[in-house]
């Protein structure tokens, strides 16, 4: 579909940063090869690109994280060196990053001016800084409070203090990484408003996204990497998702949302009248062969009402029957061993070992079988993972590296394969292809229509309606933590769904 591009761009004549020849080689990885690129003042400039096109080194070369192997990085038309992120931020490149990168034991005011604090005579003076940090939240137009420890904001509150931090560092060239990946619509709007501001005064946006409409509505142009390469750079007019798509993947749209007709098996699970902390009086079932999709805002009960089937928080109410016999979910314990497995919202502080090996986080839940008393079987321990790493296509340089070090949709692999290790009945998946690629999403539905072959039931929870959607073949609407509506296979529209979602 053609969408128009926004109006009054800056003229590309003039760019504020410059790539000529840029060149960046790892070990046995030539991660970006020979990017020429130029990036304009006042510019809101996408970059799209599946997992592993070279995306995240893009971002830690312009910002000084990685030293570039060869070529030129000009600013305003002078060469320049970043030889490490201070020399970034002196000229005004700063980075707002997918995960968090601040201090979760301190105040929010205290990340706003980390580095910067307000002191008299030797002492800091919280009290002041509080308030200049309410003035600057509110000036952004962020509903965030000023006073409270950073760890006790949901997600999407920290990446809004994250991207208030760096406008108040005289920011002129400024990267978002898919910024939005945890934000409400409303929290949303919020960073949209603020980005267009940004882009008013002058500062150059750089925005990497896999939610291609975000870019169609933002970017004046757009930048397509694959493999390390620049595919191509278009005005966003001139290009459409279609498009898009098919210089990112060589594939078309209709090819992502794969979807197998698979006959629904038995009665698997049946809730009745679930309450807890967070959700009221839920209802629903799931058959073997079947996913049972759970659609609504940020906030409407979706994630706590899973959380609470797996065992992590009680329920306050309500009966679970497990293939016709009622049973009791006391904890995760329970609910592994009963047959589930819960692949949470957030990978990376609730599904992965950041500090572990890809082997070690793969095999996480079969230790017990890997095990021969207190010894690990070094063979099986191997043979499982590397089973989990060609099945799921994880790109990594071995399986022993670190999980913190791979991309994300790749993180999103290993938190799948640590369950398809271990076995499961039904699966609930939270968000499944969050901050991951067109490629990598279409992985994981193929994968989601093996499971249902092998005769296991999803619950999947997503945030993106047209996921959810097109995969689903029973839709459940959530509403201020209430089920307010439930739908066959595309029974209704989305906008009727939507509709139901917000409650107008």
């Amino acid at each position: 579909m053609d969408r128009p591009a926004p109006q009054g761009g800056p003229d590309p004549a003039t760019p504020i940063l410059e790539m000529r020849d840029l060149d960046k080689r790892f070990t046995g990885t030539h991660a970006l090869k020979s990017i020429n690129l130029a990036f304009v003042a006042g510019e809101i400039h996408a970059i799209v690109g599946e997992n592993g096109a070279g995306k995240s080194t893009l971002i830690k070369l312009l910002t000084g994280v990685y030293p570039k192997t060869s070529g030129e990085i000009f600013w305003k038309g002078q060469r320049v060196d970043l030889d490490g992120p201070h020399d970034a931020l002196a000229l005004g490149i700063n980075a707002v990053h997918q995960e968090v990168v601040l201090c979760p034991h301190l105040t929010v005011a205290a990340n706003l001016f980390l580095g910067n604090e307000n002191t008299r005579y030797g002492l800091l003076q919280s009290r002041a800084m509080v308030r200049s940090a309410r003035e600057v939240l509110d000036g952004l137009g962020f509903s965030v409070p000023a006073d409270v420890v950073l760890s006790t904001l949901t997600i999407g509150q920290q990446q809004l203090v994250a991207t208030a931090r760096a406008s108040l560092r005289g920011t002129r060239f400024l990267i978002f990484d898919e910024p939005t990946s945890y934000l409400t619509r409303r929290e949303t709007a919020q960073l949209f408003a603020l980005i267009r501001r940004l882009k008013s005064e002058g500062v150059t946006i750089v925005y990497i996204s896999h939610r291609l409409e975000e870019v169609f509505e933002l970017a004046d142009r757009v930048s397509v990497l694959r493999d390390g390469q620049l595919i191509s750079t278009h005005r966003v007019d001139e290009i459409d998702e279609q498009g898009l798509i098919r210089a990112m993947s060589n594939r078309s749209i209709e090819q992502i949302y794969y979807k197998e007709a698979i006959p629904t098996g038995p009665l698997l699970l049946e809730v009745q009248g679930f309450s807890g902390d967070g959700f009221e009086d839920i209802s629903l079932s799931v058959h073997r062969g079947e996913i049972v999709g759970l659609y609504g805002l940020v906030g409407a009960g979706r994630s706590e009402f899973v959380e609470s089937l797996f065992g992590r928080f009680p329920h306050s109410a309500g009966t679970l029957r497990w293939e016709g016999h009622e049973i009791t979910v006391r904890n995760e314990r329970d609910a592994i061993k009963r047959g589930l497995a819960l692949l949470p919202e957030s990978r990376r502080t609730q599904g992965l070992c950041l500090n572990l090996s890809l082997s070690l986080n793969v095999n996480l839940a079969i230790y017990e079988r890997l095990s021969r008393f207190i010894t690990i079987k070094r063979a099986a321990e191997t043979a499982a993972a590397d089973r989990q790493i060609k099945d799921l296509h994880i790109v990594a340089p071995s399986r022993s590296t670190l999980v913190a070090s791979l991309s994300g949709g790749n993180q999103q692999k290993v938190v799948v394969g640590k369950w398809l290790n271990h076995g499961a009945d039904l699966f609930l998946f939270d968000e499944p292809t969050v901050g991951v690629d067109v490629g990598t999403k279409l992985e994981i539905y193929r994968l989601l229509a093996k499971l249902l072959r092998d005769g296991a039931g999803i619950i999947m929870v997503s945030s993106y309606l047209p996921e959810v959607y097109e995969l689903s073949d029973v839709l459940h609407v959530f509403r201020h933590k209430q089920l307010v509506a439930s739908y066959q296979h595309k029974e209704a529209s989305m906008e009727a769904i939507l509709t139901q979602a917000i409650g107008v």
